[in-house]
């Protein structure tokens, strides 16, 4: 009988929560399982990341008529090139990392993605990224359930989440996800010391080895106590990890950071979840002088930071970054020198194994009535390509899954061939 979370509560059995990490215990189920070759970076603005600042349409006069404190100076963009439709773009000033590295061929732009109806609350609109389902966004994550498509017995370590709440993206129905934001704090609390903590850990490991196959909620609890403590040894070796680069003292820099170790150190995860927030600037956003452009200031610090570092152990190429936004924003600053929340907003694929460049087209942001590239009566860009047909392409291309099993629909497209 499998057991999962949801049958072990409504067979009214009570859960408890240690206080773990423990040592090393079951190891050799990552090395059974053997250790991932690609990994998965999903990077997450929090806030609403406003995608003309980030990507400049700085030869677009309407851009500057409707920012005209707010745009970008066409002098001081990076220049990227022209996309398909011949819109010519460059990135903001502050991304001279991600530049490089777009020079290099390892960032795919894609331009305005999102979905139908867009919503511009925070918060439903990061249930259905995180769902993938504008219908249903309550439910499990896309990456849940991917996660729960691997074979059993799943490393305790397949996934990590780096935040203290653990996204709904990463949400599954048997998979369970450790929030670990520290690697340093990860370990066994006893009130007495080490050596309490030693024995402390060694009587949960002997009450947890017990499995019985007549009672399997108590056998649920056992296992996932067991998975739980073994993950601890393993998180230790990335909190001892020395990086070969200086990461940025900023909490994406060490998240980064983390993530980088985890790989080196091969402790079995091959999905990650970074998040930063501070993007959603209605006021004050200062664009290319001061707030706005301290937090691209911070993203392209800590990305650079962690290509470097991989690179020099030779594992950027078996890593993909997946970084996107609830949604993007409005065309034109607000009257507190800001923007707010719109809709249509802007993905990237970071990685070596990442076919760079720029898809989908910038849209015309002109003010007009029958313009077909915004909505909302001109106040947003309008989504060119679904979202979910980014994600599509991670999990048949990148992750090796099924995207029409797990999107429940084909959201497959030529458009977004970026793997």
């Amino acid at each position: 009988m499998r057991m999962t979370r949801r049958s072990f509560f409504k067979n009214g059995v009570t859960a408890f929560t240690l206080g773990f990490a423990a040592p090393r215990f079951l190891t050799d189920l990552a090395q059974a399982q053997g250790m991932p070759s690609r990994s998965l970076v999903v990077l997450y603005l929090g806030g609403g990341n406003d995608a003309l600042s980030f990507l400049v349409p700085y030869t677009d006069g309407s851009y500057y008529s409707r920012r005209p404190t707010q745009a970008v100076a066409a002098s001081s963009v990076l220049q990227v090139g022209a996309d398909s439709s011949g819109a010519v773009l460059g990135l903001h000033p502050s991304l001279g990392g991600v530049k490089s590295m777009f020079d290099a061929g390892q960032v795919a732009i894609i331009q305005r993605t999102g979905y139908e109806n867009a919503s511009r609350s925070h918060f439903r609109g990061t249930d259905i990224l995180s769902t993938a389902d504008p219908g249903a966004p309550q439910g499990i994550g896309w990456l849940g359930r991917y996660l729960d498509t691997l074979p059993s017995p799943v490393d305790p370590l397949v996934a990590w989440n780096t935040v203290g709440q653990l996204p709904r993206t990463l949400q599954a129905a048997t998979v369970g996800v450790p929030s670990i934001p520290d690697p340093a704090t990860y370990a066994f609390a006893s009130p007495g010391g080490d050596t309490e903590a030693d024995y402390s850990k060694a009587a949960v490991l002997e009450i947890s080895s017990h499995l019985p196959s007549t009672n399997p909620n108590l056998a649920f609890v056992n296992s996932t106590t067991q998975a739980a403590l073994a993950t601890v040894d393993r998180v230790a070796l990335v909190a001892d990890y020395t990086p070969t680069v200086d990461y940025p003292d900023s909490g994406l820099g060490q998240a980064l950071r983390a993530v980088a170790g985890a790989m080196v150190t091969q402790v079995g995860t091959q999905v990650f979840w970074v998040q930063t927030g501070g993007y959603d600037t209605h006021a004050g956003q200062d664009t290319t002088t001061g707030y706005y452009s301290g937090l691209l200031s911070t993203l392209d610090q800590a990305v650079l930071a962690f290509r470097n570092d991989l690179t020099s152990h030779g594992l950027f190429d078996s890593t993909m970054v997946l970084q996107f936004s609830e949604f993007g924003r409005r065309v034109s600053e607000n009257g507190s020198r800001g923007t707010d929340h719109g809709a249509a907003g802007l993905m990237l694929a970071l990685g070596g194994g990442v076919s760079g460049g720029l898809y989908g087209t910038a849209a015309s942001l002109a003010d007009t009535p029958d313009n077909p590239t915004l909505e909302n009566d001109g106040r947003d860009v309008k989504h060119q390509i679904d979202f979910r047909s980014v994600y599509a392409r991670v999990i048949d291309d990148w992750l090796g899954a099924n995207s029409i099993a797990l999107l429940g629909s084909d959201f497959r497209s030529s458009n977004v061939d970026f793997v």
